[in-house]
């Protein structure tokens, strides 16, 4: 299967799932629940937290599958920012002792078959985001990949750039845009 033919498989779930439809539901968490596993793993670096959070990320696609909207995003960058969310709610609950572990440690968690999540990545849309990225500034750049890759979250960034909190969100919804316009062109 084609990346199209799999990202609107998945959006075409998502919208059945809006519907109340559990078999979709289904599907969906097949499709994708090691790939937002390992991103809760990453982010939390423990297993029960992150199986908890997964959970948590599919009652939400249930509740809130009406809300995606696939003009916006493609189907796995709506779940992967649910999973990244609730993962880094659950780590500011738990106190900030925790370090999040490089993203490199999340690909032994996802199992040796092929899901939706990776018949979607592509080397044409990896080498476009790495252009993308090239683009930007590198503090803009880093930025991007610390918030969105390792699970860093805005205001580590803002004491880490020395920067107020406000600022650096500011930065990165920006750096957001140019990527997207980029990514769009």
């Amino acid at each position: 299967m084609d990346l199209n033919a799999a990202r609107n498989q998945l959006a075409a779930a998502l919208a059945r799932v809006a519907g109340g439809n559990r078999a979709a539901l289904r599907l969906v968490y097949q499709d994708t629940s090691a790939k937002l596993f390992g991103v809760c793993l990453r982010i939390l670096r423990d297993r029960a937290e992150a199986e908890d959070v997964l959970q948590d990320v599919y009652l939400t696609v249930w509740r809130r599958a009406a809300t995606f909207d696939p003009s916006r995003a493609s189907p796995i960058t709506w779940l992967v920012a649910i999973a990244r969310n609730r993962s880094i709610d659950r780590l500011r609950a738990g106190g900030a002792g925790r370090r999040t572990a490089p993203i490199e440690e999340a690909a032994e968690v996802a199992d040796e078959n092929p899901g939706a999540a990776d018949l979607m990545e592509s080397a044409d849309q990896h080498r476009r985001l790495q252009d993308c990225l090239g683009q930007l500034e590198e503090r803009q750049s880093s930025a991007i990949r610390a918030a969105f890759l390792d699970g860093t979250t805005y205001e580590e960034l803002a004491q880490r750039g020395g920067i107020p909190l406000g600022t650096m969100k500011s930065m990165i919804r920006r750096s957001l845009m140019k990527l997207r316009t980029c990514l769009e062109s």
